[in-house]
């Protein structure tokens, strides 16, 4: 089959690879009708190097008809039309029963310390393959799916997978009071999809990015946008009595802009032998805080911090006089993708209010992957999110 893999830092490729077939008896594998590329898998294009090896299948935002079957797959069936969440989760552990499906105590890498197996995701997160191709092995498919009507189009639910499950819990998370504000940062997939979530929600919603077409997508969409050129917290408390929001999403995580040293630092680690870069990363990694020293500083005193970008450093510097002296909240997690599905799915099965079918800036074939990759990377050419068709 065709898939995209990582060769090195900023190089995938599209190539061919061995199919995926039943290795236990609760896979299934799937024909992928569509994938998305993620700004999560940006991290792996260049930061987290050192955790991916040559050949790795990227993608974690996958779905597509089910060939395939294993003995103890449940109600699955060969035709069913499903997501595939980008987490592997069993359903039946401590963690699986309190919908905490990130931190699956059966697919946990326990030799990394680190949650639940994903989907494309390097070492760190159990190396299995990704959804970026023609087909997928899906482990623990009894509950690791998420059965869709036959009919609409793909677009209508192909962010179930991530972008749908992780903006939604960004918002809970951000636990806005009624009639409150919201700021986001960073309006990638993830930032644009929660402004317009919590919009929907009717809660003022407040977005900062630094490109312009990111932003007005947002601007089209009814939110208030600020530049991140400008001072971000001095023109979010303008437009807010001077108090700031109740409360912001960082949805921007470790490679911010705005941290010389920081970038710098990454991209050394990037260069380094993997066995040096990972023990680095590891226990030295540095991150990019701008975005979550801007929430940080943005949000109102009482208020909640929800963090959906994704951050690996170990020594990062919090800003911990701020966050107590201003009595803020803190939340932050890989997004438990089935907790919130039930509660998606009704927007996604109406009149579209999210506008998720015109969501995609870009739909290309899959084998134009490694233009996309580097576009994406560098926001050009309007792009925020791309959709792939094998």
């Amino acid at each position: 089959m065709r898939a995209v893999t990582w060769q090195g830092r900023r190089d995938v490729r599209v190539e061919t690879v061995p199919d995926p077939r039943i290795e236990e008896p609760t896979d299934a594998v799937i024909r992928v009708s569509s994938t998305n590329i993620c700004g999560s898998d940006l991290h792996l294009y260049e930061v987290l190097a050192p955790f991916m090896k040559a050949g790795d299948v990227l993608g974690h935002e996958a779905m597509g008809t089910v060939e395939e079957v294993g003995a103890d797959t449940g109600d699955l069936r060969v035709g069913d039309r499903v997501v595939i969440p980008f987490q592997i989760s069993c359903g039946r552990c401590y963690m699986c029963d309190r919908s905490l499906y990130t931190q699956c105590e059966t697919t946990q890498v326990r030799e990394k310390g680190t949650g639940a197996a994903l989907f494309g995701y390097s070492e760190l997160y159990g190396s299995v393959a990704g959804g970026q191709a023609e087909y997928l092995r899906v482990p623990q498919a009894h509950f690791t799916h998420i059965k869709v009507p036959d009919g609409p189009p793909d677009s209508r639910f192909g962010y179930l997978s991530d972008v749908l499950p992780t903006a939604w819990q960004a918002v809970e998370y951000a636990d806005v009071p009624d009639g409150g504000s919201l700021t986001v940062i960073g309006l990638g997939p993830i930032g644009d999809m929660a402004a317009r979530i919590a919009a929907h929600r009717g809660i003022r919603v407040i977005g900062v990015d630094r490109v312009p077409e990111r932003l007005a997508r947002a601007d089209a969409n009814g939110v208030e946008t600020v530049s991140a050129d400008d001072d971000v917290a001095t023109a979010v408390r303008d437009l807010t009595s001077g108090r700031g929001t109740d409360s912001v999403i960082d949805a921007v995580g470790m490679e911010a802009h705005g941290s010389p040293v920081a970038k710098a630092l990454q991209h050394a680690v990037g260069l380094l032998p993997d066995a040096v870069g990972r023990r680095i990363d590891t226990a030295f990694g540095v991150d990019r805080m701008s975005a979550l020293h801007t929430a940080c500083d943005v949000v109102r005193r009482g208020g909640t911090v929800s963090v959906s970008g994704v951050y690996g450093g170990a020594i990062d510097p919090m800003p911990m006089f701020k966050l107590f002296d201003k009595q803020v909240q803190l939340r932050m997690g890989q997004a438990n993708v089935k907790r919130w599905t039930d509660a998606i799915m009704p927007l996604l099965t109406d009149d579209d209010p999210l506008g998720v079918d015109r969501f995609a800036s870009h739909r290309l074939p899959l084998d134009d992957a490694a233009d996309a990759y580097r576009k994406f990377q560098e926001k050009s050419d309007g792009y925020v999110k791309v959709v792939l068709e094998p």
